[in-house]
């Protein structure tokens, strides 16, 4: 039969029963439960007290604490608390998320707006005021004077540039002034629809020039995607009511310029450790763009840009002043902006939003300047930008490394 033995006994020695007595020990001790297995016909149960405190001992150690009224840390609690700061953590995620979708949201419309006022701007100047050398250099003026304003303020942190830097920048900001000159030089001869058509193949000009100078040989995708780019705008062009060869000449040399200066980057930029952000870079560029440019223009234009010149020309002073400057200020926003979007996206991200902020110039200045555009001149630039789309997308596709 299975027998059991129960002892209770006390540390605490209590010679009387004396009421104002107690054990030397506060609280309950813990109790600890044990059995024993004798032989079959022995069965006892044995219980002493000696003392006036208690023990129960067990070989098996099950400790029961002495009841306390303050809340213990069990299991439970913490289990809750930390599933409690888990749910807090997700709900912060997921705020967090909403808030930069909002912000990037927002940066994707400014880089739009900016945009589009650009274009209008820019091109309702340059109809009447046929200087683009003088509009080019008043736009580097005025980025100058912001990059400056940010600087002095600390909206941004001003840089330590090394010569070896300023050597190197030097030619990424002459055909910066380039493709911003050839981009007015067009704007001012064809309609703003059809530069931007023709702008549509900067990738065709960046895939060349990557091939000669850089031996990146593009894949069969990107060829692919080349084809209903230049297609688009061979048709634009033909069907164009507003072509003419300075125009379309100077789109081009744009596009040229313009993807350059990214071989250019990429080729003659300094050491990695010592490179500069891309709005650092940029505000740099904009500077010595501003004085490089400034002499020239004045060699070549002359000093145009004054009251008494245009007062003598027939033009609206302050018509020509005042969106001269808001064209400037757009050009410079929209181009910081762009390489805000450009710190927070892919480069591919940022290759389908320049797509469509194309798309969306071209139709708010058709809409803006009523411009006439005909069936096939419209499929033509659909073409071309579904093209430019298309190339977005498959140039993130790496060709297969050769087996060894």
């Amino acid at each position: 039969m299975q027998s059991a033995a129960y002892s209770l006994s006390s540390p605490c020695s209590i010679p009387s029963l004396k009421p104002r007595k107690f054990c030397s020990r506060a609280g309950f001790q813990p109790i600890r439960v044990s059995s024993s297995f004798a032989a079959p016909e022995r069965h006892e149960h044995s219980v002493s007290l000696p003392n006036r405190s208690w023990r129960l001992s067990s070989s098996s150690s099950l400790p029961l604490r002495a009841w306390n009224l303050v809340p213990s840390d069990s299991k439970p609690d913490r289990f809750e608390v930390r599933a409690t700061a888990a749910e807090s953590a997700g709900e912060g995620e997921k705020s967090g998320s909403l808030v930069k979708i909002l912000e990037l949201g927002l940066l994707f419309g400014l880089w739009y707006l900016f945009n589009i006022y650009f274009n209008i701007y820019n091109k309702q100047v340059l109809k009447v005021f046929h200087y683009p050398v003088t509009i080019s250099a008043v736009q580097f003026a005025v980025g100058t004077i912001i990059v400056s304003l940010m600087w002095t303020f600390n909206l941004y942190k001003r840089p330590k540039v090394s010569g070896e830097q300023l050597v190197a920048i030097v030619p990424l900001a002459l055909v910066h002034i380039l493709g911003n000159l050839f981009t007015n030089m067009s704007l001012g001869k064809v309609a703003v629809s059809f530069t931007h058509t023709i702008k549509a193949m900067e990738p065709f000009f960046s895939v060349v020039l990557s091939a000669m100078f850089l031996g990146e040989l593009p894949t069969v995708w990107v060829v692919g995607s080349l084809l209903p780019i230049v297609g688009g705008v061979v048709l634009a062009s033909v069907t164009e009511a507003s072509f003419n060869w300075p125009g379309f000449w100077s789109a081009m040399a744009s596009n040229l310029a313009n993807q350059s200066r990214n071989v250019l980057s990429k080729k003659l930029m300094v050491k990695k450790e010592e490179s500069l952000d891309n709005i650092t870079l940029f505000s740099i560029i904009t500077i010595m763009s501003f004085i490089l440019l400034a002499p020239v223009a004045i060699f070549v234009e002359g000093i145009k840009f004054t009251p008494a010149y245009m007062q003598s020309a027939g033009l609206n002073v302050k018509e020509v002043v005042v969106r001269s400057l808001l064209a400037a200020l757009s050009f410079h926003a929209y181009q910081q902006v762009s390489y805000m979007i450009l710190q927070r996206v892919s480069p591919v991200t940022h290759s389908v939003g320049n797509c469509v902020k194309r798309v969306v110039v071209i139709v708010s200045s058709v809409i803006f300047f009523k411009t006439p555009v005909s069936l096939i001149n419209s499929l033509g630039t659909g073409i071309a930008l579904a093209g430019v789309f298309l190339y977005s997308r498959v140039k993130r596709i790496k060709p297969k490394a050769k087996a060894a």
